[in-house]
């Protein structure tokens, strides 16, 4: 009999698939792309995807058997696992690490240890202590319990002891099986008896009822009415009783008494997002269609076209013209912003225009929605979704357009864990596998893109140079803070000429936004007679103080310390704040302006999944006059009555030493920029800063994009950085500060045999120590040919192996970084 074999991805970081004999009971039920469970290991179970399957099995070792499979459909496509196998060879990880990125988590099954009751075991408890006792009662009740639930029935972090003593004394076993966390959603529905569909019956129950239950009486009442009369039909028990103002007890009296049946029934989580508004319709400007049939006959030369259109140009609007046209060829759309939990607009208005077909896709969706959410893009449910940057994963059948809006935000590179993958890219990728189209839309391009598209022409391009209904670009102001300081014309963090600016609009009845991208109350304490400052003890950063919380808080490793009330240096206790972060600026202008509305938007309020919403919904409202946030607040925002912007701390923004500094302080400058004056006036931006001889000023304060981006592009090729050269960035980690030094000398060494002067480094990196690891790094850089990136990057995994090998530096820990801009 022909044997049949499997290759899985198992969503582990091990360098390849693994080999499985698929039994024969389950061949004809094995697809790729289904989870199956195997037993990786001594004692471990997991849930992998099927990659391959064929009849001609591996040599020189045996393998073990598929135990299970899990799906009754494939949950992935083939399509999908080609994007899986791009992302890990180009991005320099495993396949295991791809899907443990791209599935959602209740997809990705691991085994738990159970624990029951032997079978042997007589309930003898007298040789059992306290807690062992606890512990075997438990299992008397319920058959298997797991290693979490012991910890809570002894309010114990460390149990495994307890289970020790347990299995030695013969009292309980272990089992490891997998543990299936989707659960899909139930609700009671419940019918009228047909016993009591007929009228005369009816009339004798209403009698009845009506005497000695009136609860009940308005229970029936209620489903009368829901039902328009007709007597018949299952209705959502909530309603019912919500219809009624009755309880569960009162509708459980008619259910005993058989008038009611109920049952459950699987519903979606979706409903809310489901319900849609009005679909509307809308017309473009003559601007926008000059623009949008560029953008069509562009679509047909190139497979991407970069949309270059600033701010408040109505790109949207260009967006939702092709996604209508798309969805009545019957292709899916996926549509990518570069933080969902910004894009509430967004989204309201894509709703207003496709209804019930939009699906949206992010982190702040729980489990199971995220599972549901899947199944329907999976089945084609949903023709739009919008997403963050994991939704490049979902499992699109039919895919025709890509939208990537503000494709220059960095927050769409992936930088932990692997796969470390710029989603901007990933989903050119996705789109070519499909044969689709992809836009890139931007008011201020990222370099690559602006180099692919005018210099290499691989990209096409539509500019949109106007705003919307002929509204100017705002008026930009800088502020010389250190002249101002001088001229004794600065309060606190504010210029007098912004604090009476923001007066004077506030006079006016409109609203104002000031930006400042740092979160917290201060960026650290420090003493005032020895200078200390207070570090994480697991991380080389300054602990950030958040007032409102009274802690200080290390943003790196979530590390939490309770206010000093002295100096741990010299004892001293003149502790002082310094810098400023978006809580401070939220208590200073209350009291430079008391009793004005403040909102505040940074990772902080935005961490629930409505802290969000609620906060944008009350400035659009006009219920906030001054919203005060990080770079949240320049993007996706669109609001009628702002007419300033102020940026706080332009030098907090550019002093940054990396090489992007510029560019993206630039765009944040421009994005935050494009909030002021979005209708009918003009808008007005102040930039303070300490420091007036960055040259990017200059260009902001011209809103030269065409300017900046040429001055750039020269300094780029001077030093052989992107977009000229492509870079490859090699982290290495370890607890040992020496061995983790010497490990990266090893590393630089041999790699500098192949790519000499191109190499940089071991460095130490501005922060070099996290989570109580050592860090150092090699930046490598490559040309632009395949040939030699292909042949770079087989060299650094070579070298990479030959580490992982020495007996020296078998612990220490290689993350590989592509692109890592």
């Amino acid at each position: 009999m022909v044997k049949t074999y499997a290759d899985i991805i198992l969503p582990l970081a091990v360098s390849d698939t693994y080999t499985f004999e698929v039994p024969a009971d389950l061949k004809e039920k094995l697809v790729i792309g289904k989870r199956v469970e195997v037993q990786f290991g001594a004692k471990r179970v997991y849930a992998g995807i099927v990659e391959k399957i064929y009849e001609t099995g591996p040599l020189g070792y045996k393998t073990k058997p598929v135990l299970n499979i899990l799906d009754e459909e494939p949950i992935i496509t083939t399509t999908h696992l080609a994007l899986w196998q791009w992302i890990a060879n180009y991005y320099m990880c495993t396949k295991g690490e791809v899907m443990a990125a791209g599935l959602p988590s209740a997809f990705k099954l691991s085994s738990e240890t159970l624990l029951l009751l032997h079978p042997n075991f007589d309930d003898d408890f007298s040789l059992l202590n306290e807690r062992e006792y606890l512990i075997a009662e438990a299992l008397t009740i319920q058959n298997e319990i797991t290693i979490e639930d012991a910890r809570e029935i002894l309010q114990l972090k460390q149990v495994f002891y307890v289970i020790k003593g347990l299995l030695e004394k013969g009292v309980i076993l272990v089992k490891e099986e997998l543990v299936e966390r989707y659960k899909p959603k139930l609700s009671s529905y419940v019918a009228l008896h047909e016993t009591y569909q007929a009228e005369a019956a009816l009339k004798d129950l209403f009698e009845q009822l009506e005497k000695r239950a009136a609860k009940q009486l308005a229970v029936l009442m209620a489903y009368m009415q829901l039902t328009g009369g007709k007597n018949k039909g299952w209705l959502k028990k909530k309603e019912l009783l919500d219809k009624a103002g009755a309880s569960s007890g009162h509708f459980k009296s008619l259910r005993d008494k058989g008038i009611f049946l109920e049952e459950k029934r699987q519903v979606s989580r979706m409903e809310e997002a489901a319900a849609a508004e009005e679909v509307i319709a809308y017309e473009l400007s003559s601007t926008q269609q000059t623009a949008y049939d560029q953008l069509k006959a562009e679509l047909l030369e190139k497979p991407v076209v970069t949309l270059f259109g600033v701010t408040s140009s109505g790109k949207t609007q260009l967006y939702m013209q092709l996604i209508e046209e798309y969805i009545q060829q019957g292709k899916q759309v996926l549509y990518l912003l570069p933080e969902i939990a910004l894009t509430t607009q967004m989204i309201g208005r894509l709703r207003k225009v496709f209804g019930h077909q939009i699906g949206v896709y992010h982190s702040k969706f729980n489990d199971q929605e995220r599972i549901e959410i899947w199944q329907k893009v999976l089945l084609g449910e949903y023709k739009v979704v919008v997403g963050a940057r994991s939704g490049v994963f979902l499992p699109f059948v039919d895919l025709g357009l890509v939208i990537v809006d503000e494709e220059h935000d960095h927050s769409f590179k992936q930088y932990d864990p692997a796969p470390r993958y710029h989603a901007r890219d990933t989903a050119i990728y996705l789109a070519h596998l499909f044969k689709a189209k992809t836009i890139l839309g931007s008011a201020t391009p990222s370099l690559e893109t602006h180099f692919n598209a005018t210099k290499l022409h691989k990209y096409g391009i539509v500019r949109l140079t106007e705003r919307y209904g002929g509204v100017k670009l705002p008026v930009i102001d800088l502020v010389d803070m250190r002249e101002a300081a001088l001229q004794k014309e600065v309060r606190s963090l504010f210029s007098n000429y912004l604090l009476k600016a923001i007066q004077q609009a506030l006079e006016l009845g409109e609203q104002v936004i000031l930006f400042q991208n740092r979160r917290g109350y201060a960026p650290y304490f420090i003493c005032g007679d020895c200078s200390w400052i207070p570090y994480c003890v697991q991380c080389d950063v300054s602990l950030t103080y958040h007032k409102y919380a009274k802690e200080l808080r290390c943003h790196y490793c979530g590390f939490r310390h309770p206010l000093y009330k002295k100096c741990d240096e010299c004892g001293g206790t003149d502790l002082r704040i310094a810098g400023f972060g978006t809580e401070k600026i939220e208590e200073e202008i209350q009291l430079f302006l008391p009793g004005v509305k403040t909102g505040r938007l940074d990772l902080e309020t935005a961490r629930s999944k409505k802290g969000f919403e609620k906060t944008l919904e009350a400035f659009q409202d006009q219920k906030i006059q001054i919203l005060i946030g990080t770079q949240m607040v320049t993007k996706g925002l669109d609001f009628d009555n702002v007419s300033l912007v102020g940026i706080l701390s332009a030098d907090q923004l550019l002093s940054f030493p990396d090489f992007r500094a510029s560019e993206r302080g630039f765009q944040l400058m421009m994005q935050v920029s494009g909030r002021a004056g979005r209708r009918q006036k003009q808008g007005r931006v102040i930039i303070q800063s300490n420091n007036m001889d960055y040259p990017v000023l200059q260009f902001m304060l011209n809103q030269d994009y065409p300017a900046f981006i040429n001055s750039e592009m020269h300094s780029r090729l001077r030093l052989d950085y992107p977009p000229f050269y492509r870079m490859i960035q090699v982290d290495l980690k370890h607890k040992d500060k020496e061995k983790v030094n010497r490990a990266s000398f090893y590393v630089a060494k041999t790699l500098r045999q192949m790519f000499g002067e191109q190499l940089l480094g071991p460095t130490v990196p501005l922060v070099s120590f996290i989570r109580r690891y050592h860090i150092r790094q090699i930046l490598i850089k490559l040309g632009r040919s395949g040939k030699e990136i292909a042949q770079g990057k087989q060299w650094i995994r070579k070298v990479v192996e030959h580490l992982k090998q020495h007996k020296d530096f078998k612990s220490v820990i290689v993350q590989i970084n592509v692109d890592p801009y």
